[in-house]
């Protein structure tokens, strides 16, 4: 397993074993819905299965030898010659452990796996207080975080403009959702700490903050190290748990080194307690997001709750969708899922490039906008003639219904902003088209733009 931080990551290892935050300290961070959920009396005992000697009247788990597949098959490009391709075959144990029942957390191989990723990117090792729970994706795991902290109408800090994935579920939670602005550096900490430090003594404060600190969905902004530093100072200070969804960590392209996660930088202060941050990451943009898989890694009492959902909900996530990821992964090793990230980050990069040149070409003087380093997606602002409602205008109606007249889809800044704010921005992915379609997409958006403000001149 590996034991340092390698050199294109996320932060600096931590040796040895951590203080940790007790157990008991999450009672108030929990939500009622799940204190009163309950184990499973049948998968809670699934771990009794692996004891010496045990004879298992306890689930019922299909007989193996009634499946009809036999073995599982694919062929996987080298990540290190993308014209070489290696076969890897899922027989023997490894096919029973796929097409059988598995533990509610993870199937044993993948968690596995999972464990040496987090010593290597984030320098974090089992026995600090921490577990993983395996999610179908980290959407899934989301929601079921959510459920698990939050009561109905209890208050959430949350970046603006935000994620608009999750704002459904922070809805049907009757959520109060505390909006902390960003720049190019990550969430505004002065803003955060103006927020905490006025918040009215006789209401409740949020005791989680939710934010997606590289190359954010929709800004493709990456929190600076030092904003992240502050962060947690407050996370510190004032009692709350960061929620960190990273899925584009495995996607930065800045040319300076990556700063540390969260969940890293909260074991550097040997001073503190670890136990702050719960950490989401996703294989969907690296290895395929049909697989499905994700994980969250973090205190203990707050996965464990996630993994009660689980149980309660689906029983667990694809055993074969992770035995298929922990074969491909093995696979690689370690070195060869960096190599093979590096080459997927550098793809977008040469992606973001081409995106951005068409939009100097054709937005030059109609909008405005800072360079990604991270992720799929471009965060512009136009230049629209003001609104009763804006001063710098609406993109709303142009991008909704103009933009879609001509051919071009995109999404209109109003649908990250919890509050349906009018703003003039306008998030764009440039993942999957070729430079010719960014480039006629461009164009399109361009007219339509020049339309519209000679109208309202």
């Amino acid at each position: 397993m590996p034991t340092e931080t390698a050199g294109h990551s996320s932060g600096t290892s931590v040796l040895g074993p951590r203080q940790h935050l007790p157990r008991e300290y999450y009672s108030s961070h929990l939500s009622e819905a799940s204190k009163a959920r309950r184990p499973s009396p049948i998968r809670g005992l699934y771990a009794l299965e692996e004891i010496p000697n045990m004879i298992s009247l306890l689930a019922g788990k299909p007989a193996p030898q009634t499946f009809p597949i036999t073995s599982l098959s694919m062929t996987v490009r080298s990540p290190y010659d993308p014209t070489k391709e290696t076969r890897v075959d899922i027989t023997g144990p490894a096919l029973d452990e796929s097409l059988q029942y598995s533990a509610t957390k993870g199937i044993p191989s993948f968690l596995k796996w999972v464990d040496g990723l987090q010593e290597k990117y984030h320098g974090r090792r089992p026995g600090e207080g921490w577990t993983t729970a395996v999610g179908t994706g980290s959407q899934d795991l989301l929601y079921k975080a959510f459920n698990a902290m939050l009561n109905p109408g209890d208050p959430i800090f949350v970046e603006a403009p935000v994620y608009a994935g999750v704002v459904p579920i922070f809805e049907s939670l009757h959520c109060q959702l505390v909006e902390v602005p960003t720049d190019s550096n990550g969430i505004r900490s002065s803003d955060l700490r103006t927020i905490l430090s006025s918040w009215p003594a006789d209401k409740p404060r949020p005791r989680a903050l939710y934010t997606v600190p590289f190359g954010c969905n929709p800004t493709g902004n990456s929190a600076s190290l030092e904003r992240r530093q502050e962060v947690l100072a407050l996370a510190r200070e004032y009692d709350f748990i960061i929620l960190e969804d990273d899925p584009y960590f495995y996607l930065y392209y800045g040319a300076a080194e990556r700063a540390p996660s969260y969940f890293n930088l909260e074991a550097q202060d040997l001073n503190h307690p670890v136990g702050r941050v719960l950490r989401f990451d996703s294989l969907s943009k690296v290895l395929s997001a049909g697989l499905r898989i994700g994980f969250a890694c973090g205190p203990e009492p707050l996965v464990e709750a996630i993994i009660k959902h689980t149980a309660s909900a689906s029983l667990q996530t694809s055993s074969t969708s992770q035995a298929i990821a922990t074969a491909l992964l093995e696979n690689f090793t370690y070195d060869g899922f960096q190599k093979h990230s590096e080459t997927v980050s550098q793809f977008y990069k040469e992606k973001r490039d081409v995106f951005e040149s068409g939009m100097r070409k054709h937005l030059n003087g109609l909008a405005e906008w800072n360079t990604p380093e991270a992720g799929m997606f471009f965060w512009f602002k136009l230049k629209l003639p003001p609104t009763e409602s804006s001063p710098e205008g609406d993109s709303s109606v142009l991008i909704r219904e103009r933009a879609v007249a001509k051919g071009v889809l995109a999404l209109p800044g109003t649908a990250f902003f919890p509050n349906g704010q009018t703003t003039a921005y306008v998030r764009a992915s440039f993942s999957l088209l070729s430079p010719e379609e960014v480039d006629e997409a461009l164009r399109r958006l361009a007219l339509v733009i020049k339309e519209y403000n000679d109208e309202k001149r």
